[in-house]
């Protein structure tokens, strides 16, 4: 497994860019651009999304260096495996909050997803995803009514089952937890929401 750093330069090396020329391209800055290649810092999402879009590859080989993506195997035993994953901060289960990626090494054998988010609060609980989960999100841009996603609303990110009707313009995200009220969305307050991508595995503390 290759780090983010190394795999960016390699990509870059191979396209017969320089950090600047990169940088134009991309809309940023060259001084960034060397802080990814030397390890300072990590891009976000919007970041990683742009240089796989670039790039003509996937996340999964920016970060790992690794084409591999499995959709799992239905077995009682699945192999434990140790990946460097994209966490995209804290994903509210209940109001919506700003989520800030990180990265973090994680034990796990579920694969067709492709990064994480760390959950807070109740709103899921009826659906097994608690305050401290973490969720396995495939990234997408549409979900079949009655899947649950996660939602940008505006810049803050919601885990919620979606239900959108398109004959009446609406879009209603249901909490699992009766407490909690659907949030109901008509008309041109879509314009600040999109899918970020379905829930497809969870991972609990003990």
């Amino acid at each position: 497994m290759t780090e983010f750093k190394d795999n960016l330069k390699k990509l870059r090396l191979q396209a017969g860019l320089t950090q600047g020329e990169l940088a134009h391209k991309l809309g940023t800055s060259q001084s960034r651009i060397g802080m990814y290649e030397s390890g300072q810092r990590q891009p976000n999402f919007e970041m990683l999304d742009k240089l796989a879009d670039f790039f003509k590859t996937d996340m999964n080989y920016l970060i790992t260096g690794s084409h591999e993506n499995n959709l799992g195997q239905f077995d009682n035993i699945i192999p434990i495996k140790r990946r460097k994953i994209p966490i995209l901060g804290e994903i509210a289960c209940g109001e919506p909050i700003f989520a800030e990626e990180t990265y973090e090494m994680l034990d796990t054998g579920e694969e067709g997803f492709d990064f994480c988010l760390r959950c807070t609060g109740d709103s899921m609980i009826n659906a097994n995803i608690k305050d401290g989960d973490m969720v396995f999100i495939h990234r997408q841009d549409m979900v079949e009514n009655g899947e649950i996603a996660a939602v940008i609303i505006e810049n803050d990110v919601t885990l919620k089952r979606v239900s959108y009707y398109p004959e009446k313009n609406t879009l209603i995200l249901k909490p699992e937890n009766p407490k909690y009220t659907d949030l109901v969305y008509v008309g041109s307050e879509l314009d600040s929401i999109h899918i970020l991508g379905k829930a497809v595995a969870v991972q609990s503390k003990l």
